[in-house]
Formats: structure tokens, sequence, C-alpha cells
């Protein structure tokens, strides 16, 4: 079941309903945004079947940023569709084209057997096949006009794409993360996401303010699916960047930085969970939270080493 011809993709990175990829059909030709890992490669391709397209029906792979769960298995998927354009920020082209930096990056934190596991090998893609958009710059799909936005805060070689069809955003990590067992009788729950290694919250808070600007009816995210009530939401990233601003100065300068932070972090998420009502227990808010707690601790921890933007 789709609206407006958008096909939210499960990829099944970590866990159910945890990481979406998104496939835009329109007039008989397709477009995926952002694609999971190289594992997720069959599910995109049942996705593209289940739609009723073949793979060179697909016109554009649009990748958000380069970090591994949107985008690791780009060039594996190229690799299936022979007629698509691999569409991305100036930034973050380079690293699809030649995959070095980005292999050596995630194997030193992760390690080769967890890279192998959750990622894969990563494919290049030929430097022919992609396609570099500037801010405010539009691709073309069967008439439908997908515009992308520079988007930094989260990373520097993020966009975000408007469809104006649907009046939606395809934020990647922009609009933070809201996974769907988190909603409650308020509505959505939603945090920001300050992923090492480039988090800088007035950044941050401009792209939030930007799509905003544009009163869009919904914003599909990659952490999770389709989401409305979009005024709420943003104000409740804008709290809570300035919130995880706090708690990182208030840690900095303590020899259990990192707890600090996680015990920090883990306080505010709870505190807005009972404020909306989330209907799980603490511990599993906590249980669902654990692997962004620890990661947006990491993000802060970088950005108080970088000396704060």
């Amino acid at each position: 079941m789709s609206l407006h011809g958008i096909h939210t993709i499960d990829t099944a990175f970590q866990r159910d309903h945890f990481d979406a990829a998104y496939l835009i059909v329109e007039a008989g030709r397709g477009a995926f945004i952002d694609c999971g890992t190289n594992h997720s490669v069959p599910r995109l391709l049942d996705a593209l079947q289940s739609a009723g397209l073949e793979p060179d029906e697909v016109d554009f792979l649009i990748v958000t940023h380069v970090h591994l769960d949107h985008a690791g298995g780009a060039g594996l998927l190229m690799q299936q569709l022979p007629n698509a354009t691999l569409v991305a920020h100036p930034r973050a082209a380079p690293h699809l084209i030649d995959p070095a930096k980005l292999i050596a990056g995630a194997t030193a934190v992760y390690g080769e057997e967890e890279m192998q596991r959750s990622y894969g090998t990563l494919v290049p893609v030929s430097e022919a096949r992609v396609r570099v958009v500037e801010d405010g710059e539009t691709v073309t799909l069967s008439g439908r006009p997908l515009q992308s936005i520079d988007t930094p805060g989260h990373a520097r070689h993020h966009h975000c794409i408007w469809d104006a069809r649907s009046r939606s955003w395809f934020t990647g990590d922009t609009f933070g993360l809201s996974y769907r067992e988190l909603d409650g009788p308020h509505g959505a729950f939603i945090l920001p996401t300050t992923t090492p290694v480039q988090f800088e919250p007035a950044a941050l808070k401009a792209s939030i303010a930007r799509m905003v600007a544009y009163a869009p009816d919904a914003m599909y995210l990659t952490h999770y699916g389709r989401i409305g009530d979009v005024p709420r939401l943003a104000q409740a990233l804008y709290e809570q960047v300035d919130a995880m601003v706090a708690i990182a100065n208030a840690c900095d300068g303590r020899a259990d930085r990192h707890r600090c932070l996680v015990a920090g972090l883990s306080a505010l998420y709870l505190e807005r969970a009972h404020a909306l009502r989330v209907p799980l227990a603490d511990e599993e808010v906590e249980r669902v939270l654990a692997m962004d707690i620890e990661l947006n601790a990491q993000g802060l921890g970088v950005w108080l080493d970088r000396g704060r933007p």
C-alpha cells in the first residue's frame, strides 16, 4: 500500500521498523531514496517487483548522506539498476565513487567482523553514473520534481529531498528519529541524532527550520517511516538540541564524561516519553533507544572535543 506513489521499505537493518528506504513510483518509473546496506538490496528489489516495476525502470537512487545505514548498499544496488543515476550531495559523491575512507572509518569503529556482518563489502559506483546536486537543484521523475536542499547539522554531506507532489520531505537523519513503537496518545515521540562526527547544533536547527518553512504535510524519516504533526515535532527537536548541548556542557571536563552523557540523555528522553505518555515501561524505552543513546553520547563527545562549532 502506498500514498502518493511512495512505498516504505523496511531494510531489516538491526531490527524490524528501524531503518527505512523509500521507493517513489511515478508514471511507470521509479526512484529509490536511501537504500540501507548491501544486505538490504534483495528487499529493495522485491519492493520494486511488488510495485510493478522492473529494475530497468528505475531512474534514480538518491542518497541523503553516506552513513552506511543509508547508503552502504548503493554500489551493489546500482549494479542491479542498469538505467539509474545515483544522486548525491557534493560532499557525499566522492565517497560513493571511492568508498575506501568509508570502509576504513567504519572498520576502525566496528572491527572487520562486525563490518561484514552489518554492512558487507562496499561496492564503488562509476563516476559516470553519479550526479552531484547542489543546494536547490531538482531532478525530475516522469515530470515529478524532487528538489534537494543542503541540510547540515547531522552531517555536512547531508541533503533532504522535497517532493512537491506529496508535500513531503525525505529527511534522512536531519529531522531526527521517531520509532513507531514509541507512538502514544499524544502522537509521535522524536529525538535528534548527533551520531559522530559532524554534529553542529545551530546548523541542525537551521536545517529543520528551512524544511518546516515549506509547510510540509509529512516527513519521511529513515528511522522510521512517515510522520505528520510537523510543527510540534520540529519544536520538540529544537528543545532537545538545546537540552543536549546543555547536557554536553555540564558533562565536559569530567573523568566519567561518557557515562555522564549517557545518563543525561537517558534522563532527557525518559522525561519526554513520560510527558507524551509513551506506552512502554522505562526499561523498554531505554531498550528501544539504547543504540541511539550511545551514538548520541559519542556524537556529543566528538562535538566537545572539536571545541564546539
